[in-house]
């Protein structure tokens, strides 16, 4: 799991676009407080985006942290199950 950013999608966005107004990446960096390789990470995952696009981008991706969440929850409540019944029956899986 990725740690989370102490940067909203929306923060990166709008720093992304102050380097394209001119400001130095160096200058931006260190403003910012992250090391060069971050804002060119940042600039290939969201240098394409506009503010609005990035709040879309980011409601996707926790919607989607939560539906993988789900999807492990319940696939270890299967497995609980399955081997509930095995022992229970001694139906295989």
């Amino acid at each position: 799991m990725m740690k989370k950013s102490r940067f909203s999608v929306e923060q990166i966005v709008a720093a992304l676009k102050q380097a394209e107004m001119g400001m130095p990446v160096a200058d931006l960096c260190r403003k910012l407080g992250v090391s060069e390789p971050t804002y060119y990470r940042w600039k290939k995952q969201y240098g394409s985006l506009e503010p609005d696009q990035a709040r879309g981008l980011k409601q996707l991706q926790e919607e989607n942290a939560r539906l993988k969440k789900l999807v492990a929850d319940l696939s270890l409540d299967k497995a609980i199950l399955q081997d509930v019944a095995a022992k229970k029956w001694g139906c295989p899986r």
